[in-house]
């Protein structure tokens, strides 16, 4: 896959959201294609012509919510001119083909889609077993839970059957989605206390920031949904553009790494990433608990930007400052020709103070380092269930 596709994503990005009937799928990146296109919804008769579906949702003050629930639906071929019908009259609503955040109904087979109803308790989890996710769905994960698959093989341009499809469509909920969904519950971060700072840029912040002030003299709220569908969407697609050129990338490379450890090192504890700056943590983690090594993974060795080497020790967690082995505490702060006689390794740059990553000039020196810590400390034991966030 090629780094960046936002050339492609350019007009799709660019274009008002009323797009001209027929438009072509917007083409993120080229893709393998492993099963067919869905074929859009045929429009409904209305008079003597054919007129484009209609996406029902509330008036007034609007939500993140809502806008990217809207939003995501108008990504998808057989929405893509939908007419977005903003109203509480319950009988203008009923005229609509699918209806999001009001009306008091869960309703899939009808395409109704709100959450605000006392009988509502539905998650991710709930509504498709296996997923561990247990927060409580807005009006954007439900349309993301129901149309998800198809939009993301839609945008990718393959089929829904892709396992890249499934990869992100988890990446995307847990990363994107979930977060819409928790604020506009109202369900915080934390079980109790208070926090320590406010977070007020977040995209429902944002969002929100779009409706009219409680003084300004125009109180009309469609030209702001508008812009926070533009907002939502954008966001969305380049989130997807990051997972799929930056993320999965890493993710094949760390794969390849552990796959070909022990050739780097007989102990199978040493991993060499073929390429400096990969983000490798969070895959490392996944990986190991889809693996279970018999001993965990306890180095990785990669070039930095300068061309030098560096072996940086695994944290015992993905978000921890706490490494699984550290470096030996007497290299650490050290630096150069002093950090050279206290290894007996020519050639060394540093050692960190906290012994959690040290350089060297030369792959060798690097492996030495990782290698003759190796043999200084116990091995550490396998990690066993690791929480991935």
């Amino acid at each position: 896959m090629g780094r960046y596709f936002l050339r492609r994503l350019a007009p799709l990005l660019l274009l008002p959201l009323p797009e001209a009937p027929e438009a072509p799928r917007p083409a993120l990146a080229p893709h393998r294609m492993l099963g067919p296109q869905a074929a859009p919804a045929p429009k409904r008769l209305r008079g003597d012509f054919m007129a484009p579906p209609r996406i029902g949702t509330h008036n007034g003050t609007f939500h993140c919510d809502e806008a990217l629930a809207c939003a995501l639906l108008r990504l998808l071929p057989e929405y893509r001119d939908a007419e977005i019908v903003r109203t509480r009259d319950p009988e203008k609503l009923a005229l609509c083909d699918i209806v999001v955040d009001v009306g008091g109904e869960y309703d899939p087979q009808r395409h109704r889609y709100d959450h605000h109803q006392r009988s509502f308790t539905e998650t991710m989890s709930s509504l498709s077993p296996g997923k561990p996710w247990q927060t409580k769905l807005s009006s954007a994960g439900l349309v993301y839970m129901h149309f998800g698959h198809k939009l993301l093989a839609h945008l990718l341009g393959t089929g829904e059957e892709d396992s890249v499809v499934g990869t992100l469509y988890d990446k995307m909920y847990e990363n994107f989605v979930e977060e819409v969904d928790a604020v506009d519950n109202g369900i915080s971060q934390w079980e109790e206390g208070e926090p320590r700072y406010a977070v007020t840029t977040n995209l429902s912040a944002r969002v929100a920031r779009l409706n009219p002030t409680w003084n300004q003299p125009n109180q009309d709220t469609e030209a702001g949904f508008q812009r926070a569908m533009d907002l939502v969407r954008e966001e969305f697609l380049q989130r997807l553009d990051f997972y799929q050129h930056s993320w999965l990338p890493a993710r094949a490379l760390v794969e390849e790494a552990l796959a070909q450890r022990f050739q780097v090192d007989p102990s199978g504890e040493i991993v060499e990433l073929a390429k400096g700056g990969c983000p490798w943590k969070e895959h490392l983690y996944h990986l190991e608990s889809e693996l279970s090594p018999p001993v965990a993974i306890a180095f990785v060795i990669f070039t930095d930007q300068a061309g030098q080497w560096r072996v940086q020790c695994v944290p015992k967690e993905p978000h921890s400052f706490q490494s699984r082995l550290p470096l030996p505490e007497p290299w650490r702060g050290l630096r150069d020709k002093a950090l050279d006689q206290v290894t007996g390794i020519p050639g060394c740059i540093f050692v960190h103070a906290s012994g959690f990553i040290g350089g060297h000039h030369t792959r060798e020196g690097a492996l030495k380092m990782a290698r003759a810590t190796l043999a200084q400390c116990p091995l550490p034991t396998p990690p066993t269930d690791t929480p991935v966030q």
